[in-house]
């Protein structure tokens, strides 16, 4: 499983979803914690580690982690920017 590629499709796909996960990200007021995305967590582990995955529920009142990726903040931000540009999502000057 391509964990960004799928984590891209699913959560940058909007705007204001852009605006609320790049803050997340670049935000020094949250030393760690987690964003709930549609269908992705991002869990911030310290101001420049990220692990991105897809949570679903068990059935059973649990939660089902398939795959995760570690990511480094300047990369994820240049893949979520990249992404947000080809979506015109962002636009360049």
């Amino acid at each position: 499983m391509d964990v960004l590629n799928s984590f891209l499709r699913s959560e940058i796909n909007t705007q204001e979803l852009y605006n609320d996960i790049i803050a997340f990200i670049t935000s020094y007021h949250i030393r760690n914690g987690e964003f709930e995305g549609n269908e992705y967590i991002i869990k911030k582990m310290d101001h420049a580690n990220f692990i991105i995955f897809p949570e679903y529920d068990d059935g059973e009142g649990g939660k089902d982690i398939h795959a995760a990726e570690a990511v480094y903040r300047n990369n994820l931000i240049k893949i979520i920017n990249d992404y947000a540009i080809t979506k015109e999502i962002l636009v360049t000057l």
